[in-house]
């Protein structure tokens, strides 16, 4: 058709629709996750292993480091940066950091095979009175049985010694039931504790170091896919 426009190589130039920019920048990627390692506190008891699982199928360059704490120090290991995050437990100092609860733990009370503790499938403080109520020096439930009977012992320095005590038959000891789990042996039965306080666990960082790590983390104990967004 005589007087219609045409493009490079003779084609018909379309109109309303700019050519292409070969030259054209590429866009890059938003927000990308750091190389790592990220660095996970946990205490005694805590259960991460499926959001360490997640972690690897998500991420799998970005390895995942996972710090053991201790109760007593899990407020100083988050704060100086020893750590990049932590599974607490609570109640812990918030001055800042940022705290996600997670779960809660009912208690129990650990006692020897052969006690008479065990005919029952649940325990009650009242059922506790006249027993020997050992409470270790790292206890995290802090536990007041009124009827209870003072041991004629230094306390043990920690729970795993606690444990270690009631098995020979002396006293009773009470933790969450993951300390429970943690310590257990073939010569101790545990039965939950019914008017007892939970435990809650949770997990906190330092609120001016939301790391695009530490917001991956998030978005995985929050329950978030793969493909949504962090924020």
């Amino acid at each position: 058709m005589a007087g219609q426009a045409r493009g490079r190589g003779g084609t018909p130039a379309r109109k309303g629709r700019p050519a292409p920019n070969p030259k054209a920048a590429v866009p890059a990627s938003v927000d990308p996750i750091p190389a790592g390692p990220f660095r996970l506190g946990a205490i005694p008891g805590a259960t991460p292993g499926k959001w360490i699982d997640l972690w690897h199928e998500r991420m799998p360059r970005t390895p995942l480091e996972l710090v053991p704490l201790e109760v007593a120090g899990q407020r100083g290991a988050v704060s100086s940066g020893a750590v990049d995050a932590a599974l607490v437990r609570l109640p812990v100092e918030r001055e800042g950091l940022s705290v996600i609860a997670l779960y809660d733990e009912v208690p129990v009370v650990v006692c020897a095979a052969d006690s008479h503790l065990t005919a029952a499938d649940e325990l009650t403080i009242a059922d506790l009175a006249g027993e020997v109520v050992i409470r270790p020096v790292d206890d995290v439930l802090g536990v007041d049985v009124p009827d209870a009977v003072a041991p004629r012992f230094t306390a043990p320095e920690t729970t795993e010694d606690a444990v270690a005590t009631v098995a020979t038959g002396v006293g009773v000891v009470i933790v969450p039931m993951s300390l429970a789990r943690l310590h257990h042996r073939k010569d101790v039965e545990y039965r939950p504790l019914a008017d007892g306080p939970v435990s809650g666990v949770a997990l906190a960082w330092p609120t001016d170091r939301t790391t695009p790590l530490v917001e991956a983390f998030i978005g995985i104990v929050r329950g978030r896919t793969a493909n949504s967004s962090r924020r």
